[in-house]
């Protein structure tokens, strides 16, 4: 059998490694427990076997074919319903993700399993880094020093109820008014307290109105953002809102929308990456977990937004796409 990569065991998140005779050589236990059975079991199990839907087997060959990833949307299985990605890896293998669809109130937007694997995995962690942070505040006498143990105790504890609140049942993001330029100034004090803080510019639109949304969770996708170009190797970031009319989101076309472009200067995306960006696990770096993208794209997207990115050497520019209008229960 072969080794399953650590990060791959601990996420929520199904995922099964599968060759190009369609044969699964590894699964996760997320994957097992999905599909009641053992993770061993699983090894050498054609994808056929495994997911029972017609189009899996021939969706899976296209990929491979194509080398583009591919996805199936509410595949039924048993009695559970399940949204199946399939993603080339490049070496003649494919990454199968597996999520289970959630059976809830329509007035409830669930996150994925991924998010929810995300928020478990940095809870301990967490923990460990708000008490050194205690005793470094309780140490120091220095008032600036003990300025910046107390912002790693405020963004820990934010980090914290945030984590706690995917982990609940329903997972249901705290909506209330967010001044999108208060968000993009806690950015930069974050910023700045990096051990080599990049240049910051701004171009703001200052007319343009709160929105609708989870503070807590935006703030992370932004400094997700920020902080992806300045490990790419950025020096300047240019941190721009618009408003932007007509805006198409998906099948749907915004009457207004929020637009917060963070431009860098680094060398941007490479171009094998460029159509997996977005995908759980991509990642540039070798050190990467390839979850900060995916996990801003999604949380874009339970906002009724979007994540898109552009851009050339010299000039990338992720751009965070939110909707301006109310919406009225």
């Amino acid at each position: 059998m072969e080794t399953m990569p650590a990060l791959a065991q601990q996420m929520a998140t199904g995922l099964a490694l599968v060759d190009a005779g369609l044969r699964v050589r590894w699964c996760n236990p997320a994957l097992a427990e999905l599909l009641e059975l053992g993770p061993r079991s699983a090894v050498g199990v054609p994808l056929a076997a495994l997911l029972t839907a017609p189009d899996v087997e021939q969706l899976a060959t296209r990929a491979l074919a194509e080398q583009q990833p591919l996805q199936l949307r509410g595949m039924a299985h048993g009695d559970a319903r399940l949204d199946l990605g399939l993603q080339p890896l490049g070496d003649g293998n494919l990454l199968l993700e597996v999520h289970a669809l959630a059976v809830s109130s329509p007035a409830v937007s669930p996150l994925s399993a991924t998010l929810r694997g995300f928020a478990h995995e940095v809870k301990n962690p967490l923990a460990g880094l708000r008490g050194a942070a205690q005793l470094l505040e309780r140490r120091l006498h220095d008032d600036d020093l003990k300025a910046l143990a107390a912002l790693v105790l405020a963004e820990t504890d934010r980090l914290t109820a945030l984590a706690n609140r995917l982990l609940h049942h329903d997972g249901a993001p705290r909506l209330g008014p967010v001044n999108p330029h208060r968000l993009l100034d806690r950015l930069c004090e974050l910023l700045a307290a990096e051990p080599a803080p990049p240049a910051l510019r701004h171009d703001y639109d200052p007319s343009l109105p709160d929105l609708t949304g989870d503070a807590d969770r935006l703030q992370q996708v932004l400094l997700n953002l920020a902080r992806n170009a300045v490990e790419a190797g950025a020096r300047t970031l240019v941190l721009r809102t618009r408003a932007e009319h007509g805006a198409r989101i998906g099948e749907r076309v915004l009457r207004s929308a929020l637009r917060i472009d963070v431009i860098d200067d680094g060398p941007g995306v490479p171009a094998e990456l460029r159509d997996t960006l977005f995908e759980p696990l991509v990642s540039g770096r070798a050190d990467g977990s390839g979850l900060g993208l995916a996990l801003s794209r999604e949380i874009a997207r339970e906002h009724g937004g979007e994540l898109r990115y552009a851009g050339r050497p010299g000039e990338t520019v992720f751009s965070l796409y939110l909707p301006l209008e109310r919406t009225h229960g």
